[in-house]
């Protein structure tokens, strides 16, 4: 079977096209191109912001037009991650689909559901001429993934709905209407490259076979963190013998939870049985914490070349204490919504730059705009008093829940009377780009759902088929639904 046999057909016919189209964060030129090439072809009204937003328009079909506008909004990019054996280069390669059961998922890299599948929805519902809607917009952003950057730069004016129903949820049957804010939190070391010494031996330790995922979404689930194992270990080894650190990386997005991570260290000859055995040890505590959830996390010794050059022992201490200290995952849950996510901190990733930099990438969210900041200055202190140069961006607001929303009570009716059954009604810890839509138009009556997809933002993203044609049946009764003005 191929993806566009899939039901319903249409919905993944675009799925498959946009999965063809290369689109990584800051770089949707080709994602642009491709949807102006599309309502070129179907006629549509389409307009480009500064940024390369889009939005299409389409009218009411006969009989709706006294109907309110209704915006429906996807982000145009997607995360990039790959399996460090999988060759494929995301700037102009197509995303490869396997039909696998239930689900489909790509062959080595992320499937790029979050949000292509939003995108294909929109397309599906501009381009079809036999579902019933009131007049609508379709918003493609840019650049959700790596800042939010395209939701803060849309315009008042840009777009005229009341209602906006955004796409980019990933469970079935769960309605959301809110989510939290988001800060990003960046340390850096500044160390003294030293000649490597002829007289020790080196060893490269590698952090694999975890599974990642969202950072927002997946936090709860208490993952393995890379950064955080590989740091573990270098800290119970400086309490048994003495080594240098070479080399030191991990992790790629800030809003993905690190899936793998090494270093390169030299140590004494006579010690390099003892930082073996400390491994082997250390290991099956690792896999004794992460059975239930990261069943198939490794740590690899193996011997290497003598590198050109180490880190100054001082930063090499500053940087594994601060990484070891630094908190990640949940920090506090919700009092307001039973088991939701209230805060938490990611330690994302750790990358050696040039000018002999040390780049340590961390972002915090939050419900609570206190505890945003609160989260993200713990994170700041630690990395301060290891010496570190910290500065944080700009972040993003949450969308507080409005339980009295008019739109959220037309999706439960819906939903119930589609399937028998109520939808689940919940904030999500991830952000979306609605608070942002809600800082520029506040009038703004908004929910969030979406079909289930499972580990997004890493290699082993994908999404339940069946999940899709109930998700695209509720979108489609919903927008007839919606009472007149």
């Amino acid at each position: 079977m191929e993806i566009t046999d899939l039901r319903p057909n249409i919905v993944w016919k675009y799925f498959h096209e946009v999965t063809q189209v290369p689109r990584p964060s800051k770089k949707e030129g080709k994602m642009i191109a491709f949807l102006e090439s599309f309502a070129e072809a179907h006629h549509i009204a389409i307009k480009k912001d500064a940024v390369g937003n889009i939005l299409m328009s389409k009218p009411a079909t006969p009989g709706m037009e006294n109907r309110p506008v209704v915006v429906l909004q996807s982000h145009m990019d997607m995360v990039c991650e790959k399996n460090n054996d999988t060759k494929h280069d995301f700037d102009n390669d197509p995303i490869e689909t396997v039909i696998d059961g239930e689900w489909l998922r790509a062959n080595g890299t992320t499937l790029g559901a979050d949000n292509g599948i939003g995108v294909a929805a929109e397309l599906a519902l501009l381009a079809s001429d036999d579902i019933e809607h009131g007049p609508i917009e379709c918003l493609f952003t840019v650049d959700e993934e790596t800042g939010l950057t395209g939701a803060k730069a849309v315009q008042e004016g840009f777009m005229t709905g009341d209602i906006l129903l955004n796409l980019d949820s990933e469970d079935e049957g769960e309605v959301f209407m809110g989510c939290a804010g988001g800060k990003d939190t960046q340390a850096t070391f500044h160390y003294t490259p030293v000649p490597a010494p002829e007289a020790l031996h080196y060893v490269r330790i590698d952090v694999k076979g975890l599974n990642g995922g969202h950072s927002g979404g997946e936090i709860h689930k208490g993952l393995g963190n890379a950064n955080k194992i590989l740091v573990r270990y270098l800290y119970l080894l400086r309490q048994q013998c003495p080594f240098v650190l070479c080399e030191i990386d991990g992790g790629n997005l800030r809003n993905a939870i690190a899936r793998e991570a090494h270093a390169v260290i030299g140590l004494p000859t006579e010690h390099k049985e003892t930082a073996r055995v400390l491994l082997n040890h250390f290991a099956a505590d690792v896999e004794n914490e992460l059975k239930h959830v990261d069943k198939n996390v490794r740590l690899i010794m193996e011997s290497v070349e003598r590198p050109a050059f180490r880190i100054d022992d001082e930063t090499a201490e500053k940087v594994i204490f601060a990484m070891h200290a630094c908190p990640h995952g949940v920090i506090g849950m919700s009092h307001d919504i039973e088991g939701l996510v209230e805060t938490s901190t990611n330690l994302a990733s750790i990358k050696m730059k040039e000018e002999n930099t040390i780049l340590v990438g961390t972002s915090q969210r939050s419900s609570i705009e206190s505890c945003k900041i609160a989260v993200a200055n713990q994170v700041a202190a630690t990395f301060n008093l290891a010496g570190a140069e910290v500065r944080h961006g700009d972040g993003y607001p949450g969308w507080a829940p409005n339980p009295d929303s008019k739109i959220l009570k037309v999706a439960q009716d819906s939903y119930k009377r589609l399937f028998g059954k109520e939808a689940k009604i919940k904030a999500i810890h991830a952000g979306l780009e609605c608070g942002l839509f809600l800082t520029k138009y506040p009038h703004l009556d908004m929910i969030s759902f979406g079909p289930t997809l499972r580990d997004v933002h890493s290699p082993n993203e994908r999404i339940e088929i069946k999940t899709v044609e109930l998700w695209w049946q509720h979108l489609t009764d919903l927008l007839k639904s919606i009472p007149a003005k």
